[in-house]
């Protein structure tokens, strides 16, 4: 089986990102304050660089029509959507959750936290799975525009 590259690597990336939030989020457990700092920070950096490829591969190469069966298409498309709503959320979450941080706004900081890893923890885990079943238990389809791909037109 040979595996697509750019979305092998950018969901490496996704994975990595939401270790290094599990990480971050022992350490601040523990009141390693300084290290959670540097470690959500390489948190972020790692879903920046997954947000590079992924935005990248769409605009110029197109997003992976789903090809499995078409019975379960329309389970995958509602997973799909549920997947991109969690992404979209999780990035807005993970963008006030830093700002909140580095401006030292502990009271939304802590209360936010929690709440924005949790997220992000759903977001790696459903995209890990979108990727298995674009790329390893199917074959994926047609590589063409988002709406396209999402809604399988």
């Amino acid at each position: 089986m040979s595996l697509p590259i750019l979305p092998t690597i950018s969901t490496t990336f996704i994975i990595l990102s939401a270790i290094s939030v599990a990480i971050g989020w022992a350490q601040i457990k523990q009141r390693k304050v300084e290290a959670h700092k540097k470690t959500m920070t390489t948190a972020a950096i790692f879903a920046i660089i997954f947000f590079i490829i992924y935005a990248s591969r769409t605009i110029f190469i197109g997003n992976t029509s789903f090809g499995g069966p078409d019975n379960i298409k329309i389970y995958y498309t509602s997973f799909l959507i549920f997947h991109i709503t969690l992404a979209t959320t999780g990035a807005g979450l993970g963008i006030i959750s830093m700002v909140s941080g580095y401006k030292n706004k502990l009271s939304i900081h802590r209360k936010l936290g929690p709440v924005t890893s949790l997220v992000w923890f759903f977001t790696a885990i459903t995209g890990v799975a979108v990727y298995l079943l674009l790329y390893v238990f199917y074959k994926g389809g047609e590589t063409t525009s988002v709406i396209k791909a999402i809604l399988g037109l």
